[in-house]
């Protein structure tokens, strides 16, 4: 690869940490201010946030499509720069109405960024599975350090520094990569463009292996963004209560949900090592049976025992992201796959979005112990459905 190409597959990382650290930085807000200087519960006030998530889901559709018909690399220059512009303005907000107002508008720019970079990190490659699991590394370390970026944001400069900066990095991201875009060749512009015509219709694989590919796919990321929500969203109030002695003040249970997010990030490197050499099958299979049972034992565990079991469950879930990307890059053509991309997100995201209200009911009505028998049932559902996958032919990135 080229410096420029490599500078490119950079920023489209950075782009995925972006997106993350954008959809919640206003739950660490809210939590930690934005409740107390609004004069509101922090259920209350959080509840704005919805928009946004739904925004986050809808969008990636339309994003996906426009992507495949016009320029992934046009709506990459997109993103970069409307979410940063979004996030800004939305520092201006001054009621929990504007505020909903700039989250949706932020949603909006979020929901291209996985249809769209996804499909820009894998395009043309052979192996894919090392890329893919980088670049969700750069969106799980988003996640875990959103909480840490904006509570130290907070503290030194306010609540709506939080949104100015990381939304002016934004902009200048975007300014760099219309760099990167304008220097790259006639050639290379035209390989990243979705091909049109007549090679646009060869299938890769059997019409019938492709369809039940793609619905085993769309089935786990349902049932896996219910267990990565679930996880990630609840990880703070599960140390809280479970660590006990280990962690006795807020920042300390801060850290430990850093420390596990961002280290059982590596499970995406592991695994996206092991499905360009292993059948894909034979691996969601081991990590859904991981989920399986450390989920199962997970309810009752306290001290260090929770925190080690927190470690590998994470560990299995941050796993299981790049495996699905992987199956949908090698069975699809590149002409759609940014619109098989915005359809897996779509249903993700929803899931994700509906899930906070289910994890609250369980969490009021029976606990986390609860919430753990569920996943460890949904887990099962994925170990099931991951049986029936076909064993495919080593083949990535099919009639570029």
């Amino acid at each position: 690869m080229t410096d420029r190409e490599n500078i490119h597959f950079l920023l489209l990382n950075i782009g995925h940490f972006l997106t993350h650290l954008f959809m919640l930085i206003f739950a660490t807000a809210a939590a930690l201010t934005l409740s107390r200087d609004w004069g509101m519960s922090y259920g209350e006030l959080i509840a704005h946030a919805t928009p946004g998530f739904i925004a986050y889901a809808v969008f990636t559709l339309p994003a996906g499509w426009l992507a495949d018909r016009w320029s992934r690399e046009g709506m990459m220059v997109v993103f970069f720069l409307g979410i940063g512009a979004a996030s800004v303005v939305t520092a201006l907000a001054e009621t929990p109405m504007q505020m909903a107002v700039g989250l949706a508008v932020i949603g909006l720019f979020a929901a291209i960024y996985h249809p769209v970079g996804i499909a820009l990190v894998i395009h043309g490659r052979q192996r894919t599975g090392i890329p893919i699991a980088i670049n969700g590394i750069f969106g799980n370390l988003g996640v875990a350090a959103a909480t840490l970026i904006t509570a130290l944001f907070i503290d030194y400069a306010g609540w709506r520094s939080s949104f100015v900066w990381p939304g002016l990095f934004s902009i200048v991201m975007g300014v760099a990569y219309l760099w990167v875009v304008a220097g790259r060749s006639v050639e290379g512009r035209q390989r990243a463009k979705p091909e049109s015509g007549g090679g646009a219709t060869q299938m890769p694989f059997d019409r019938a292996i492709v369809i039940r590919v793609l619905v085993i796919v769309l089935l786990t990321s349902s049932l896996g963004g219910l267990v990565f929500q679930s996880t990630t969203f609840t990880l703070p109030k599960v140390f809280d209560e479970q660590l006990g002695d280990l962690a006795v003040s807020a920042s300390d249970v801060g850290w430990f949900a850093f420390l596990v997010l961002a280290v059982a990030a590596v499970g995406q490197l592991i695994v996206g090592y092991l499905v360009d050499r292993v059948p894909v099958r034979r691996i969601f299979m081991i990590v859904a049976a991981l989920q399986v049972s450390l989920f199962a034992i997970m309810p009752g565990l306290t001290g260090w025992q929770a925190l080690i079991v927190a470690f590998a469950f994470m560990f299995a879930v941050f796993g299981q992201i790049p495996i699905n990307d992987v199956l949908i890059g090698r069975v699809t053509h590149s002409a759609w796959r940014s619109r098989v991309y915005a359809l897996r997100y779509m249903i993700n995201f929803s899931i994700i979005a509906s899930s906070v209200p289910l994890i609250a009911w369980i969490y009021s009505g029976w606990g986390f112990g609860t919430l753990f028998v569920l996943l460890a049932f949904a887990a099962a559902g994925i170990l099931a459905a991951a049986s029936m996958l076909p064993v495919l032919r080593f083949a990535v990135a099919p009639a570029e």
